[in-house]
């Protein structure tokens, strides 16, 4: 059985460009940075043609260039719009006068441009004469230009706060933070006295922008939501006459995930209205029927929970009731949109380890999945003639593609080939997927990657890395990841086995839900389950055994420090919890801990128990294991004082260990070198006690 899974896997990923016999290199940290990167997309508007963002990275120079193409839809000949920029997104077609052309948000290279934020831009589809539109001192964020072409809706940052020496004119030099609220830094960013507000400005006839108007003036909130909201966060009505935009106007930011969705008229006839009162967990996403009747949005019911179902309502606008119109199914949605009919949307949810694309009908509510195979799947438009997507999928092998799904009979053609000829030289790893045994009977889903030249019928042992998932509720799917990737792991020469341990989506609301509250609990048994499945395996090498993870992988790691009874000869823990009253009297948002801790550690006796019996500081005197220690001094959400107590006690205990410690990463790694550098010391850890 398991051969004939690994062989399903590999035919699959012959549908989408990949051939079938692989010779050659294997993937290492630097051909990972060499590989394109898919960005923006959008479908002309008669659905000829489709326009997408690439980027590529340079590790010499330590950055990156984007660059807008265009593909002909007949043809499927593609060519380059417009290149060498320092950033391009937020890709729309719209019309400017009689001239159809290409927006953007983008940044050129060159001293002729005087900008150094980005801007929006536009270019004809011949890729002449690029045009600024824009020129806000703030720069532009995201971008959706109105049906009608008349307007352009962006975001941009206005200040609001005063700062130190605003405060106090007379000491200019004064270098401080006068801090009177929480939130005062969030992820990897301190507050900047400013705050990301939707725009509206009319377009002239010479194709810029006169003066933006501000629909959110006043409110101290952002949209999109820091840090991972985007411009599906706000959308024009068919008409163009008004924006729908999210929001959180509360007292608290830092304990509440009360955000909303609000309807602003364009010329301001009308107050702006919340259309979601009483409702206080996460709104997020509204999108306008085409035919104006409906706004559907995504919507967690349970304030606090940030990794709530999220569900997809429903607003009938003459009628003003609420349809939630996934009630009946067992999973959460993200990114809803609707068919040109006005008579159904489709949305991405996580299904058993991967993320597929779903259809639901406004009629029956009934929900129907469309997209098929063992890939993440993100729906990026929807063509003219109502029953073709273009989609983008990435797998564990490879990164995004752009495709077409046809809604009839779910066949997917693949658009892009962006990395074949790189994927071409390489020997790819197998993937296998397993369900094991937890130990109170459940079944635990597992992706299993094996090496390129594995053969379980061969005499030989392989070491074992078990990949600890973070979140603590988030899905491993078939995703590509520049830092944690399988096909980069396996290709050194390891079997991976990746747990969708008890708290990750995708195998319904009981099972995401279990983690909060538990941390220490069932989800660690269930990683050290899918670890002791493995090892009854004959290839493995059940003496060379590490275990690894980032964010509440990282906690995953320090609290099986204490607890694994010596399966690992090795860990590596990146930005991971170490402490947890440290870490909650540090980290930035508040409500996740008041709802996966049960509150402050000073609450009750109750949650101080909780709080001693899952906080992995309080097993250091079980650490015996060799520890790699991983961590940016940018991160707010887990500050890096969990690392520094981390290595300390693995130092102060005699434990071997080392710290890699990045002074300008933030949560991620996010730099071309540092990447490198980082799979650099994570390999060298690992093959010191795996490979000696």
């Amino acid at each position: 059985m398991r051969n004939l899974v690994i062989s399903l896997i590999v035919c699959t990923l012959c549908a989408f460009g990949q051939p079938l016999v692989q010779a050659g290199e294997r993937l290492s940290p630097e051909r990972l940075w060499g590989l394109a990167r898919l960005g923006s997309a959008c479908v002309h508007p008669d659905g000829t043609a489709v326009a997408y963002a690439v980027r590529r990275y340079s590790l010499p120079d330590n950055q990156g260039t984007s660059e807008i193409h265009l593909l002909d839809l007949a043809t499927r000949q593609s060519r380059v719009l417009i290149g060498n920029l320092q950033a391009a997104d937020s890709l729309t077609f719209g019309r400017s006068g009689e001239e159809l052309r290409l927006f953007y948000v983008g940044l050129p290279r060159g001293d002729e441009f005087q900008d150094t934020e980005p801007q929006v831009w536009s270019v004809d589809l011949a890729g002449q004469g690029p045009r600024q539109v824009t020129s806000v001192a703030a720069g532009v964020g995201h971008l959706k230009v109105s049906p009608t072409g008349t307007h352009i809706a962006f975001t941009s940052a206005v200040t609001m706060d005063p700062t130190v020496t605003q405060q106090y004119p007379d000491l200019p030099h004064a270098d401080a933070r006068i801090i009177d609220a929480l939130l005062y830094r969030h992820w990897d960013s301190w507050h900047d006295h400013a705050y990301s507000h939707v725009h509206v400005a009319a377009l002239q006839d010479d194709g810029r922008a006169g003066e933006p108007i501000d629909v959110m003036e006043g409110l101290h909130a952002d949209c999109p939501l820091p840090p991972f909201g985007g411009d599906e966060q706000f959308n024009w009505s068919p008409d163009g006459k008004e924006i729908a935009f999210t929001a959180k106007v509360v007292n608290n930011p830092a304990e509440s995930t009360d955000s909303d969705i609000y309807v602003a008229r364009i010329d301001g006839s009308r107050p702006t209205v919340c259309v979601t009162p009483g409702m206080d967990g996460f709104d997020t996403d509204p999108v306008f029927s085409p035919d104006g009747a409906f706004l559907a949005f995504h919507s967690m019911q349970r304030p606090g929970f940030e990794a709530d179902k999220n569900r997809l309502l429903l607003l009938d606008r003459a009628s003003h009731t609420m349809r939630d119109l996934t009630a009946g199914i067992d999973q959460t949605s993200h990114g809803a949109t609707w068919m040109p009919d006005s008579r159904s949307l489709v949305f991405a949810s996580e299904c058993h380890g991967c993320e597929q694309l779903f259809r639901v009908t406004l009629a029956d509510g009934g929900v129907t999945q469309i997209s098929r195979g063992w890939y993440d799947w993100s729906l990026r438009g929807v063509l003219p003639d109502g029953h073709t997507l273009l989609v983008d999928s990435q797998s564990m092998l490879r990164p995004r593609e752009l495709a077409l799904l046809n809604l009839q009979d779910t066949t997917s053609q693949v658009l892009t080939h962006l990395n074949d000829s790189s994927l071409a030289e390489l020997e790819l790893p197998q993937v296998a997927e397993r369900w094991v045994t937890a130990s109170d009977g459940q079944q635990i889903h597992c992706w299993v990657i094996y090496p390129p030249d594995f053969d379980p019928h061969k005499n030989q042992k392989w070491p074992l890395i078990t990949y600890c998932q973070g979140g603590p509720q988030s899905q491993i799917g078939q995703w590509f990841s520049y830092r944690w990737n399988f096909h980069l792991m396996a290709a050194q020469g390891y079997v991976v086995v990746a747990p969708n341990r008890r708290g990750l989506p995708g195998f319904g609301r009981a099972w995401n839900d279990q983690i909060s509250g538990d941390w220490g609990g069932q989800a660690m048994r269930d990683i050290l389950a899918a670890t002791d499945a493995m090892m009854v395996e004959p290839y493995i090498d059940t003496k060379r055994m590490a275990a690894v993870g980032a964010s509440f992988g990282g906690y995953s790691v320090y609290w099986l420090m204490g607890h694994h009874q010596d399966r690992f000869c090795c860990m590596i823990a990146h930005a991971g919890v170490f402490n947890l009253e440290s870490m909650y009297g540090a980290t930035d948002e508040i409500w996740f801990s008041n709802w996966d801790l049960g509150g402050p550690y000073w609450q009750d006796a109750q949650v101080r128990r909780a709080y001693d019996r899952f906080s992995p500081h309080r097993f250091v005197a079980n650490w015996r294991t060799p520890l790699l220690v991983i961590h940016g001094e940018k991160d707010f959400r887990i500050p890096v004082t969990q690392a520094m107590e981390a290595f300390t006690a693995a130092q102060l205990n005699g434990v071997p260990s080392r710290f890699l410690y990045f002074p300008s990463e933030g949560h991620w790694v996010l730099s071309p070198q540092n990447g490198v550098l980082w799979h650099r010391v994570f390999f060298d850890w690992l093959d010191r006690y795996c490979k000696p």
